[in-house]
């Protein structure tokens, strides 16, 4: 299922002294419709511009500065530095830090699911934890960074699989404080309106398969899509081509890396080969502006 996908993170499952390599797949795709934006006139993509709220003109991103609002039109501005300062390390571990049981956690916490593989010949280890949750009913809470940003995120045996969940952390989840709810418990339900919605309940169950259960609004967008392409009613949209820098210039990036694990500096760039010639032009354009006003 996952050893054909690309493995997006490296790292291991820890908790005491186990060690279990692993590796981090996708395990969902959002398949919605994206409806880009266009000119109308000429069909032309529209893009975003970073515009001042205030003044409506556009600045540039040198400009822009990140601040935090910690009251109603007060804000604090955090540099570069100091955001930096206090990103989490990444330490390439899914440190499993309690064991709980799996029924615990409420559906509302669950967010983004990843497989786990195995590797590096951790193919029994991985199975005993995988069998030894099965076995106890449990899933395991661990803290994850995964591109800079730290995570909560639950541990789940799912079939021959191990399933890692990013959660939403306790204050991201609204309490239920605001809402009008009746009180839990079967004051006010008689008896017999409980038994006709079992009964109910009973003849509308079935089993879990998710091919039951389509997008029918995509299907339907993407059925018009055809359907107009077929009646040649498709435009084309040219895409504008971004310019490559003048003297772009390949950089080994396997000697760089190399020289950053060793401590050492990165290596002095090659002197291009045109730069006598281009030296030589300018020195010749200035004796000609030096003639021109004599």
């Amino acid at each position: 299922m996952a050893s054909g996908s690309r493995t997006l993170w490296n790292g291991a499952i820890t908790f005491g002294l186990v060690h279990i390599p692993v590796g981090l797949h996708t395990a969902a795709t959002q398949e919605g419709i994206n409806f880009d934006w266009l000119d109308k006139r000429t069909l032309d993509p529209v893009g975003y511009k970073r515009v001042n709220k205030r003044t409506g003109k556009e600045i540039d991103k040198h400009n822009i500065v990140k601040g935090v609002e910690y009251k109603e039109g007060k804000y604090v501005i955090i540099d570069p530095e100091e955001i930096e300062a206090v990103f989490p390390k990444t330490t390439h571990t899914i440190e499993i830090e309690r064991f709980v049981d799996a029924a615990e956690l409420p559906f509302i916490y669950l967010e983004r699911p990843y497989f786990v593989a195995p590797l590096d010949k951790s193919d029994k280890v991985y199975a005993l934890l995988r069998e030894a949750l099965i076995a106890t009913g449990k899933i395991g809470l661990a803290k994850v960074v995964i591109a800079t940003k730290q995570h909560l995120a639950a541990l789940v045996p799912s079939g021959p699989a191990l399933v890692l969940n990013l959660l939403r952390w306790g204050d991201e989840v609204r309490t239920l404080d605001s809402l009008e709810l009746p009180p839990a418990g079967k004051k006010g339900v008689t008896s017999a309106e409980l038994k006709m919605a079992r009964q109910l309940i009973d003849e509308m169950s079935g089993e879990w398969d998710p091919d039951d259960f389509k997008d029918e609004f995509r299907l339907r967008v993407m059925k018009l899509v055809e359907k107009k392409a077929r009646a040649g009613k498709a435009k084309t949209v040219i895409q504008p081509q971004e310019q490559a820098p003048e003297s772009a210039k390949v950089i080994d990036l396997t000697a760089l890396l190399k020289n950053s694990l060793k401590g050492g500096k990165a290596p002095a760039r090659a002197k291009s080969k045109t730069a006598p010639k281009k030296a030589a032009r300018n020195a010749n354009a200035k004796k000609e502006s030096r003639k021109k006003a004599a």
